[in-house]
């Protein structure tokens, strides 16, 4: 881990703002396409580089707003990696999200985020809070293998029944679905029928599969050759150098989406579950005559 002064903290993007307090991650997923060349790492991926004036930052960005809008984090680091329960940066800007009256979309795969549980129901309260989990595989013995660093599915689906609980709307990321291992109907069935008890609110998923590039690659083909010997083969004769690794059940998967989706009245496609997430509630509460 070590500590950099950022020059700034909000990124926009289609209407959205963004913004990232780490770079790096702790998790060890396999897939991780944080991992890839593309993103201009200068450090090792596990040797967290940490945005120590990002509060501050924040701060100052959100003042000089004249609109409410969300403000996504976790998309490219988990903001509830290990060095959160020291550091705290996420909390810091979480509270900072809450005094000036924003949204917050986040997404995460660990547990640690139920230590903020309060400030996110606050934010929800107030203005609008959508947390996001990525659910893989139903199979804690696989999940410990594809997410070895961070809580198994079954947890996560806990933390999604505390935020349902609380009322925070979630959505969950189903991807990436890993050809040959974890791309079958029984376990997309698991994973959605469990997000359907307990109320998410829509499903992302891009296709049914996965994305490789430079960097990701080599790390993802150095675990299957450690824990799934001879699928690298298969990989390279199936898919060759592609960028894009659709799963041979990509047909079937997507019609349990479609399906389950329809039965438990979820968002089925990224376009319903991003407009929903970056949509600014009207109920925005401000000081009225009846509050005074």
């Amino acid at each position: 881990m070590h500590f950099v002064d950022a020059k700034g903290i909000l990124s926009t993007s289609g209407g959205r703002c963004g913004m990232n307090i780490y770079r790096g991650c702790t998790h060890g997923c396999i897939y991780c396409d944080s991992r890839s060349k593309c993103y201009q790492f200068t450090h090792e991926f596990e040797d967290i580089e940490v945005k120590q004036n990002a509060p501050e930052l924040l701060e100052k960005a959100l003042k000089s707003k004249r609109k409410k809008v969300m403000i996504g984090t976790g998309a490219m680091s988990d903001p509830y990696m290990h060095c959160e329960e020291q550091l705290r940066m996420t909390r810091k800007c979480l509270e900072i999200i809450k005094r000036y009256g924003f949204g917050l979309a986040i997404q995460t795969k660990s547990d640690r985020i139920l230590q903020d549980i309060d400030l996110l129901e606050e934010i929800n309260h107030e203005a609008k809070c959508v947390v996001q989990m990525t659910l893989t595989t139903y199979d804690d013995d696989l999940c410990k293998i594809l997410e070895p660093n961070v809580c198994n599915t079954k947890r996560r689906i806990e933390v999604l029944e505390e935020m349902q609980k609380r009322g925070i709307p979630t959505i969950v990321w189903v991807t990436p679905m890993l050809p040959f291992i974890n791309d079958t109907e029984e376990n997309l069935t698991a994973i959605l029928d469990e997000c359907g008890r307990v109320g998410v609110r829509g499903i992302i998923d891009f296709g049914m599969g996965l994305t490789l590039r430079e960097g990701d690659r080599e790390y993802y083909y150095e675990a299957l050759d450690k824990h799934f010997p001879g699928l690298k083969e298969r990989y390279i004769e199936t898919y060759g150098n592609a960028y894009e690794l659709p799963s041979p059940n990509q047909k079937e998967l997507l019609e349990v989406l479609k399906q389950k989706c329809g039965e438990y009245n979820m968002f089925s496609t990224p376009d319903e579950c991003f407009r929903f997430m970056s949509e600014f509630p009207e109920r925005y509460k401000q000081m009225s005559l009846f509050d005074l």
